[in-house]
């Protein structure tokens, strides 16, 4: 049994962390998968997050505390020996550091590296402290998305990542009843739904997507799913506009199949992005999506079926919202679920990644 270990900053819901625990999950029966999170403690964790509680045995925490811990290297490096370590997979920066450091401590023969979003690379102090530590450590660096790998080769010179879409598991997220899905989820049956899930946070633009809401017909309601810090201003901003019985708030939402089956439109009205899983997994339930051409958002929208916007514009937000809600009315766009199983379905993403830890051929 070949043990592969992955290294994130913490375990908290997000598309990153999914990631992670679906390539855990879909590994090779010759492996054996574990977890490190560098932040965080394991009870608290599967408290606040439920889904972790199934993989709980693949789980380790270090509860590194806040700022540079130059300990965590060797502590890390005694964890990869006990348990086999074959592979380290590292995940954004801090990962890479010290799990990367630790990884060439331990004597661990393949190091993979992913980088999820290229934000941090704009920032002098940051990419050279990225770049010190890849040619360091010399993993094998990937790209989560096209738009990652341009500007890792832009910022990052000699640098030129393999690109590994994230996948979704495409046996769980399928399409259903979407009368059952309302009546379970207790959203109204009688309306043109459109859907969004993402933390409640100004650069997911769900403002925007309040806003956008005002140009469609009366029977037109915004679920969305997700908590986070700008949860009141959004409730005083629906308030103020006289949406409170066309907005509905979600909250944490555990069956997610479930809330895309129930939707007419996905929406994803980020300001800035990684690739997100949540336009794949609603378009792998065969629901169309509205997203932004932030970041590498748009490289998840299937071209036949989706529709995609400039950032931060509310007027080309909601036309694009009426233009896809009018075509469903007429039966259109057609199915985006033969996108998803061609281009980013989970088994593909972890065999791709499997590759990655071979030896190089000589």
């Amino acid at each position: 049994m070949t043990t592969i270990v992955h290294v994130v900053q913490h375990l908290r819901p997000g598309g990153l962390e999914n990631m992670v625990l679906e390539q855990a999950r879909h590994g090779a029966a010759s492996e054996r998968h574990l977890v490190v999170s560098l932040e965080g403690e394991g009870t608290a964790a599967v408290a606040a997050w439920p889904r972790l509680q199934t993989h709980v045995d693949r789980l380790r925490f270090l509860a590194k505390p806040a700022g540079w811990t130059p300990a965590l290297v060797p502590r890390l490096a005694r964890l990869l020996r006990a348990e086999g370590a074959v592979a380290v997979h590292t995940h954004h920066l801090g990962p890479l550091i010290y799990g990367g450091l630790a990884a060439r401590l331990a004597g661990v023969r393949h190091l993979v590296h992913t980088e999820h979003d290229a934000w941090h690379l704009e920032g002098v102090r940051r990419r050279c402290l990225q770049w010190a530590t890849l040619a360091l450590t010399r993993p094998r660096l990937v790209a989560d998305a096209e738009h990652v790998a341009a500007r890792i080769r832009a910022r990052l010179p000699g640098w030129r990542p393999w690109v590994v879409l994230n996948g979704v598991d495409t046996d769980h997220f399928v399409p259903g009843d979407r009368a059952l899905a309302r009546e379970q989820l207790d959203l109204p049956r009688e309306v043109r739904l459109i859907g969004c899930v993402a933390r409640l946070h100004p650069v997911k633009g769900q403002r925007l997507l309040i806003e956008a809401l005002l140009g469609l017909d009366t029977s037109t309601h915004l679920a969305l799913a997700g908590s986070g810090p700008e949860e009141g201003a959004l409730r005083r901003l629906v308030a103020r506009l006289g949406l409170a019985k066309r907005v509905h708030f979600m909250g944490w939402v555990d069956a997610m199949p479930t809330f895309y089956q129930a939707l007419d439109l996905f929406c994803l009205p980020a300001l800035a992005e990684g690739l997100r899983l949540a336009p794949l997994e609603a378009q792998a339930c065969g629901i169309p999506v509205v997203v932004t051409a932030a970041g590498s958002v748009a490289e998840t929208a299937c071209p036949d079926t989706a529709r995609v916007v400039p950032p931060g514009d509310v007027a080309a937000l909601s036309t694009a919202l009426a233009v896809q809600l009018a075509g469903i009315a007429r039966a259109l766009p057609s199915d985006p679920r033969p996108y998803v199983l061609a281009r980013a379905e989970v088994r593909a993403m972890a065999a791709a990644y499997a590759a990655l830890r071979q030896p190089v051929a000589r």
